[in-house]
């Protein structure tokens, strides 16, 4: 599949990410004001899921660095890093994208914002401090394949969207209780839409990881295989995440629902190897990476 392909692909995966969670929403609403007789809650569902798809494609890059403690810098402020995001933009036939850098001792990155003119690429301190020229190449290379993929978007809105549908069913439950007073001929309403409440409240967050894990692990071999491309140097990256990987120090502002932005998990320790978390891990192992790159022949 060629680059072009993707990213139509991943133009279309946001469009249908939109639609199912207006839908998802209003139909919820409508359920809410059909069960409670409220023709308000649909209302506010039809305003809510609006005014919440909008603010994730224009602000949800915002939101992710505003989360991950990121800071916007100049070129005086680093002229390496500038040169390389320079050069591999040339390479890449991308405009150049903003820099930021996390004050982090983990090295780890990512990318964002809602098209390639629009672009956000987002480095830590520690991996600037930990790589080798070849290998921070690699990584940068890496993101900008993702914005050339055009999947950065649909990522980050994942995050914004994602949190909603979790705010979402904790006012399912919230209007459960409110309800349980209330009967009418169709019987006791307020124990159903407990019921249903609390059912949504556990599923909730397993269906959130299941989406990001659906879109998540793909696309880093893809972007993996671009970015090599882009540097005619598989091994870089792959050192890169060798090192990234081995690295003890946990990423201080890490969250579950940006981890999967990041080109390698950013939690550490027990957080990232129990049973639970190994089920719903958003990146492909290390090691099927570094086989695939050095596979690679360029």
């Amino acid at each position: 599949m060629t680059s072009y392909n993707v990213a139509e692909s991943n133009v279309r995966k946001t469009w249908l990410l939109l639609t199912v969670f207006l839908i998802l929403i209003i139909g919820v609403g409508w359920i809410f004001s059909y069960a409670l007789e409220s023709p308000g809650i649909l209302y506010f569902a039809v305003g809510f899921s609006i005014f919440m798809s909008f603010s994730s494609y224009w602000y949800s890059d915002k939101i992710v660095l505003s989360m991950a403690g990121a800071r916007l810098i100049k070129k005086s402020d680093n002229p390496t890093l500038y040169r390389i995001v320079e050069n591999l933009c040339i390479t890449a036939g991308l405009p150049f994208p903003k820099v930021y850098i996390i004050n982090d001792n983990q090295p780890n990155a990512f990318a964002t914002g809602r098209d390639k003119k629009h672009a956000v690429v987002a480095v830590t301190q520690g991996l600037l401090e930990k790589l080798e020229k070849a290998e921070l190449e690699g990584v940068i290379a890496h993101e900008l394949s993702h914005i050339k993929n055009k999947d950065m978007l649909l990522q980050t809105m994942v995050v914004v969207l994602v949190g909603v549908i979790a705010l979402a069913s904790n006012m399912f439950l919230r209007i459960g209780f409110y309800g349980r007073g209330r009967r009418d001929s169709r019987g006791n309403l307020g124990v159903l839409l407990v019921i249903l409440g609390i059912i949504s409240a556990v599923l909730a967050p397993i269906a959130a990881n299941l989406i990001k894990l659906a879109i998540s692990r793909k696309r880093e071999f893809l972007a993996d295989a671009n970015g090599a491309l882009i540097t005619r140097y598989p091994e870089g990256l792959a050192r890169a995440l060798e090192k990234i990987a081995q690295d003890p120090n946990p990423l201080r502002k890490a969250n579950t629902a940006t981890a999967h932005l990041y080109i390698s998990n950013p939690f550490r320790g027990e957080r990232s190897q129990g049973w639970f978390a190994k089920l719903f891990m958003t990146h492909p192992p290390t090691e099927e990476r570094i086989t695939a790159l050095m596979g690679m022949k360029i």
